[in-house]
């Protein structure tokens, strides 16, 4: 069996709490507008890799892909199913 790499990383409350805090620096405005992400937000994995999806009540804030290094991608665009997903991974 594979072993986990982003597991090994960070854990996924520090990769939630870190893409958090870049959701918040990407503009300053969406604290204004009251779009804070709930704890319906998660890590998940799709199609072998790892993405912190921010969500709220109004559905999906932002996602970020988790490279192989740690590191957090600001994905414009990302695969739907992430959309349809609960905090169960659902």
């Amino acid at each position: 069996m594979k072993k986990n790499p982003v597991r090994s990383i960070a854990s996924d409350q520090e990769l939630i709490a870190r893409a958090t805090r870049a959701y918040f620096v990407g503009t300053r405005s969406r604290a204004a507008e009251g779009d804070y992400p709930s704890n319906a937000s998660a890590v998940e994995e799709h199609e072998g890799k790892f993405y912190v999806v921010l969500r709220n009540a109004n559905g999906v804030l932002s996602v970020y892909r988790v490279r192989n290094d740690g590191m957090l991608k600001n994905l414009k665009r990302w695969p739907r199913t992430l959309e349809s997903r609960g905090s169960d991974g659902t």
